[in-house]
C-alpha cells in the first residue's frame, strides 16, 4: 500500500536544515512555489551536493543515487547542452525557464523531467527543481492514439460511403430519394435520370408526382402517405415520359434529423416477355461480333452496346456506358459530330468514316465507323459499327535537309494535336534546318554562321545547345 505524504514531509531534514537555511527568503519562496518532484543543490562545478526526491517512481528509478555526481553525467547525450544552458542562465540570473531533460534509467529506457534552475545566491550554487513529465507524456500519447483511432474510423466511414455511392450510381434499377416534407426529388441515380428525366430539365428538384401521368399521380401520392406510416409498400404507376408502367416501392428513413423516402422503380414481370427467336438470334450475333456496335438516340446518348464496345472504351459494365454521350468516346472534339449527324440525317447511312476513339483512360486509336439512321421507328435512333484500324507508321527521316514531317503526316495529326503545338514544332524544325545550313555554308564557323543568320553569337550558342548541335568544347 502506497503512503501519500506532503512534499514538505518527504524532503530529507538534512536538505532543509543544512542548505535551505542559507538561502534568502525570496529564493526560498521560489523553491516552495515550484513544488517539484525532485530538488537538487548544484555547486559551481556542476556537481549534485544534495538531493531530495518526492516521487516514488523516481526513487525506484534510482534518482537518489545521484549525490556527488555531475548533473550532466545523469542525462542522455542529447540533453547535456540543455544542462549547460540551465546552469549558465541560473548563474547569470538570465531568467528562469523550464527545460525538458531526458535521464537514462535501468533497463535502457529514459525518463523525461522538466527542470527549472535558480541562483541560490551563495558560492555560485544553483537550485534545480524538476517535475516528472511522464504523466503528461502519457496523456499526449493517449491523445495521439485517440486522434489516430478517429482518423481510422473516419477513413472507414468514407470508404463505406464511397462503396454505397458507387453501388447507387451503377445500379440498373431506378432509385430516387425524396424529401418527405416537400415531396420533391433531392437525389437520383443515372438509371432514374434515363428513365424519368429529360433533356430539357434535370430531375433533381422536381415534384415526385410530376414524374407520372395524370391517372397515376394519386396512386404515387398515396404510396408516399402510406409509407410515412411505416413499412415498405409497392404500387403500380405509369410514367409521364414513355408511358411505361412500373412497380414503385417506397420506404421511409431518417438522416440528419430529416425524413426521406427511398423510392425504387422496377419493371413489371410482363416487361420481361420472351423476345422472338429471330430477334434473339440477332441480339446474340451483335453481342459476339468482334467490331464494336452501339445504339444511340438522336442526341447521341448511348442506349445499347455490345461487349466489343466496352472493350474498346475500357468500361467495366454496360451500366457505365448507358446514358453517356457517344461524343465523349468517338470523334475529334467539335469536328466529327456535325459531320456524322448531318450525313446520317441527309443520307440515312454512312460507310467507313475515318476518325479516332478515346477510351476511359484517355488513350486514342484510329477507327472506321459505319452508321445508320433509323428515323421511322417509335423511338428514332442511330446505330454505329466501329472497327479498329491498324495504320502502318510512317518512318521519320533523319535531319538531312528535308522536313522530318511530310504534309500527309501533319494532316494526319490535325484534330489529335492542338494547332499551337503543330505550329511550334514546325517552327523549331525550320529553325534547326536553317542553323545547320548556315554552319555547313560557313565551314562550321559559328561566328560567321551567327552573322549569316542575323543572330548574336550568344543567341546562336543557346540555340545550338537547345537542338544538340555541334561540339561545345572546340573554338570557332
Amino acid at each position: 500500500m502506497t503512503i501519500h505524504t506532503s512534499p514538505a514531509e518527504r524532503v530529507e531534514p538534512r536538505f532543509a536544515r543544512n542548505l535551505l537555511g542559507a538561502i534568502d527568503g525570496k529564493v526560498a519562496a521560489k523553491v516552495v512555489a515550484a513544488g517539484g518532484d525532485v530538488a537538487m543543490i548544484i555547486d559551481r562545478g556542476g556537481f549534485i551536493r544534495d538531493i531530495a526526491v518526492n516521487s516514488r517512481d523516481m526513487v525506484n528509478d534510482g534518482f537518489e543515487g545521484w549525490l556527488d555526481r555531475r548533473w550532466a553525467d545523469t542525462v542522455s547525450t542529447d540533453s547535456k547542452q540543455k544542462i549547460e544552458e540551465l546552469l549558465h542562465d541560473a548563474a547569470n540570473d538570465a531568467g528562469a525557464r523550464w527545460r525538458e531533460i531526458n535521464h537514462p534509467i535501468i533497463g535502457g529506457a529514459s525518463v523525461a523531467v522538466r527542470y527549472i534552475a535558480v541562483n541560490a545566491g551563495e558560492d555560485g550554487r544553483v537550485i534545480a527543481i524538476g517535475r516528472d513529465h511522464r504523466a503528461a507524456a502519457e496523456l499526449q500519447q493517449r491523445l495521439i492514439q485517440s486522434q489516430q483511432t478517429m482518423e481510422r474510423d473516419y477513413t472507414r466511414l468514407r470508404d463505406a460511403e464511397s462503396r454505397y455511392r458507387l453501388l447507387f450510381q451503377l445500379a440498373s434499377e431506378a432509385v430516387i430519394v425524396i424529401d418527405a416534407a416537400t415531396r420533391k426529388i433531392i437525389e437520383a441515380n443515372p438509371a432514374a435520370e434515363r428513365l424519368i428525366g429529360g433533356v430539357s430539365a434535370p430531375l433533381i428538384g422536381r415534384a415526385f408526382a410530376a414524374a407520372f401521368d395524370g391517372a397515376s399521380r394519386d396512386a404515387a401520392i398515396s404510396l408516399l402517405a402510406m409509407a410515412h406510416g411505416g413499412g415498405n409498400l409497392t404500387a403500380q404507376a405509369t410514367l409521364q415520359s414513355g408511358g411505361r408502367t412500373f412497380n414503385v416501392a417506397a420506404s421511409l428513413f431518417r438522416q440528419d434529423r430529416a425524413s426521406l423516402f427511398l423510392v425504387r422503380l422496377s419493371a413489371r414481370d410482363l416487361d420481361f416477355a420472351r423476345v422472338p427467336e429471330s430477334a434473339q438470334r440477332l441480339i446474340d450475333v451483335l453481342e459476339r461480333i468482334p467490331d464494336a456496335f452501339v445504339v444511340t438516340d438522336e442526341n447521341l446518348r448511348i442506349l445499347a452496346e455490345n461487349n466489343a464496345f466496352l472493350d474498346l472504351t475500357r468500361l467495366a459494365s454496360k451500366e457505365q456506358a448507358q446514358g453517356q454521350s457517344l461524343e465523349s468516346f468517338l470523334g475529334r472534339p467539335e469536328i466529327d459530330r456535325n459531320i456524322l449527324v448531318s450525313s446520317l440525317r441527309q443520307h440515312g447511312s454512312l460507310k467507313n468514316f475515318a476518325t479516332i476513339l478515346r477510351n476511359r483512360l484517355g488513350e486514342q486509336e484510329d477507327v472506321e465507323v459505319s452508321a445508320v439512321h433509323v428515323a421511322d421507328s417509335e423511338q428514332p435512333c442511330f446505330g454505329f459499327s466501329i472497327r479498329s484500324v491498324v495504320r502502318t507508321p510512317v518512318a521519320r527521316p533523319g535531319v538531312t535537309g528535308e522536313l522530318p514531317r511530310s504534309v500527309e503526316q501533319l494532316s494526319h495529326l490535325v484534330g489529335r494535336v492542338p494547332l499551337k503545338e503543330l505550329v511550334r514544332e514546325t517552327t523549331d524544325l525550320v529553325e534547326r534546318l536553317c542553323i545547320e545550313a548556315a554552319l555547313e555554308l560557313t565551314g562550321n564557323n559559328r561566328a560567321s554562321a551567327a552573322e549569316v543568320l542575323g543572330l548574336s553569337r550568344q543567341s546562336l550558342y543557346s540555340k545550338l545547345h537547345r537542338y544538340g548541335l555541334g561540339d561545345f568544347s572546340g573554338n570557332d
